[in-house]
């Protein structure tokens, strides 16, 4: 009898019975699938970022008026001028100052206070949470006509109030120019707070709680720890909310100009209102072009000095980490 015997394969190399090798497979994608998917983001950032940054950028050196096609009136770095000559301009980097300072003193610190509060654990908690969150949920158009009606003379619920507590004087909240953008800004905290409690909570459960039993062991009180340990491990946090809020008041338009329009005055416009006025009502496309590189620049530069002053150690924080695991 005569037996057949199969070629025997070595361990690790292929079978090439058939002149086939096995394909490598490799998990991630080819060039193709990656331009696929990058593509359409790619152009649509193109169209709507890119090319209107550039077009701006072209029309802040031009007289115009939008329209009669191309701008032909250049004018150089005149409109630039104007610009820091401009008193609503300097009064518009002025109330920006101010709601950034009062945000970091103010808005943040209840934010946070809150966020830890609402940390511990007590019957009703998750719906304090939904409802300290709603506001954030609501549109900016949307709070503002709200509050135009709370803060409306003689007939809304903050006259109303003061009348029931007997003061008869009434409050000019959005016509007086001393206090209209103190009320905006107590409007704006109304507004946000919720969100920036949401990214607190979020940062505080990333703390292992170990670490607090670690330090209870030790004989650390409560203050102790939250100085040695929330605080720090909370700096992360702290920073993107601070970045969030500065960035977020440089393109504050919305709420104040359906709130007030940005009166009494120019007493509550804000960058991005002095923009639209100049551009769609004074149709001085030129002037609100260069008034929108100077906001594109506010962010830039911030952006940049931010992540390279504030941001980078985190960043080298967590790639020290991740190489002390590997």
């Amino acid at each position: 009898m005569t037996t057949t015997e199969s070629p025997r394969v070595s361990p690790g190399r292929p079978d090439r019975r058939e002149g086939k090798s096995p394909r490598k497979r490799s998990g991630r994608p080819g060039a193709g699938t990656l331009a696929t998917f990058i593509a359409p983001g790619l152009v649509l950032f193109l169209l709507f970022v890119i090319l209107p940054v550039l077009f701006a950028a072209y029309v802040a050196f031009f007289r115009w008026n939008g329209l009669g096609g191309v701008p032909t009136d250049f004018v150089g770095l005149e409109n630039f001028r104007n610009l820091l000559q401009d008193e609503v301009f300097l009064g518009d980097l002025w109330r920006l100052g101010l709601i950034v300072v009062l945000s970091l003193l103010v808005q943040l610190p209840i934010s946070f206070g809150l966020a830890m509060l609402l940390h511990q654990r007590f019957p009703g908690r998750t719906a304090f949470r939904l409802l300290f969150f709603v506001p954030y949920v609501l549109t900016e158009a949307v709070t503002a006509v709200l509050f135009r009606l709370v803060f409306s003379p003689r007939r809304g619920f903050a006259d109303s109030l003061l009348a029931n507590l007997g003061v008869d004087s009434q409050v000019g909240w959005l016509s007086d120019r001393e206090i209209v953008m103190f009320v905006i800004f107590g409007i704006l905290t109304w507004k946000f707070f919720g969100f920036h409690m949401i990214l607190f909570l979020a940062g505080r459960q990333n703390i292992p709680d170990e670490l607090y039993e670690a330090a209870a062991i030790d004989g650390a009180t409560g203050a102790q720890a939250f100085r040695s340990i929330t605080l720090p491990l909370m700096g992360p946090t702290v920073r993107m909310i601070v970045f969030l809020s500065v960035i977020g008041t440089v393109q504050l338009f919305d709420l104040v100009y359906v709130l007030t329009g940005g009166g009494p005055f120019h007493a509550s416009e804000t960058l991005a209102i002095t923009m639209y006025e100049q551009g769609f009502q004074r149709n001085q496309i030129g002037y609100a072009s260069a008034l929108s590189i100077a906001m594109f620049l506010i962010s830039l530069v911030f952006a940049l000095f931010y992540q390279r002053f504030v941001l980078n150690r985190d960043l080298q924080g967590s790639i020290t980490t991740a190489g002390n695991r590997s």
